[in-house]
């Protein structure tokens, strides 16, 4: 079935498709999400499904962390510039999680939606995420050798985080713990911001590869925490 939008104009903006993004936080809405309604007006006037846009983000994070994992250690070593892999590193990711956002957009706007298609999305959210957990954690060992094998497990596990709960937000079953849409607690809310969160790992790449390990356990901290968090949460309103 076709949404509102197809059926009134069969020739969409760009405002169309970003009016039905899914949000993402503060730095996805403002800068990712429109990036993407872009990709999907391109992708709906060449007539491409938004299954193309998903395989499409999956090929360029995957090939935009095999690089920083290929290039880890001639940067530690000084034989590479680390800014050339933290530009590659920003430009990549950020594409490649705007075709991630786009692809939806595509789909709710020209009525392509299908079961098949979101459970493709996931998965490509899936391994496009462990090459970029893979990525950092290359970095890290290569730039801190002595890095704890328990810190790299911790950090690739508790970095799913994200993805898990915002895929138990699309169910019916979807609650928030922190309901306020104000600017100071959307600003807190960066932290699990994908769009932000990728930004600043590419801005670390470029100009202080060292303290990627530091990135590694903030963000272990922060992950760890939100998922005890929502467990607290979840556990307190299936007892009420």
């Amino acid at each position: 079935m076709q949404s509102a939008t197809s059926l009134a104009d069969p020739r969409p903006t760009v405002a169309d498709f970003h009016r039905v993004n899914r949000g993402g936080g503060l730095f996805s809405e403002s800068i990712s999400q429109w990036l993407g309604a872009v990709f999907a007006l391109v992708a709906q006037r060449l007539g491409l499904r938004p299954t193309a846009l998903t395989i499409t983000n999956l090929v360029l994070g995957l090939a935009t962390s095999v690089t920083v994992v290929a290039l880890a250690g001639p940067v530690a070593a000084g034989d590479v510039p680390a800014w050339v892999v933290g530009l590659l590193a920003l430009v990549g990711w950020q594409v490649a999680y705007s075709l991630d956002c786009a692809d939806g957009q595509l789909a709710r706007v020209t009525g392509q939606g299908s079961a098949a298609g979101a459970r493709v999305d996931v998965l490509c959210d899936v391994a496009a995420q462990i090459a970029l957990v893979a990525a950092l954690a290359a970095t890290a060992v290569a730039q801190e050798p002595a890095t704890p094998t328990w810190l790299v497990a911790t950090f690739a596990g508790t970095w799913m985080v994200n993805l898990v709960t915002s895929v138990m937000q699309a169910g019916p079953n979807a609650a928030s713990m922190v309901t306020s849409t104000s600017l100071p607690v959307r600003l807190v809310k960066l932290v699990r911001d994908y769009g932000a969160v990728v930004f600043v790992a590419a801005l670390v790449l470029a100009v202080a590869p060292a303290l990627v390990l530091w990135v590694m356990v903030a963000f272990t901290i922060v992950n760890g925490g939100f998922l005890l968090a929502s467990i607290a949460f979840s556990a307190r309103a299936s007892l009420r």
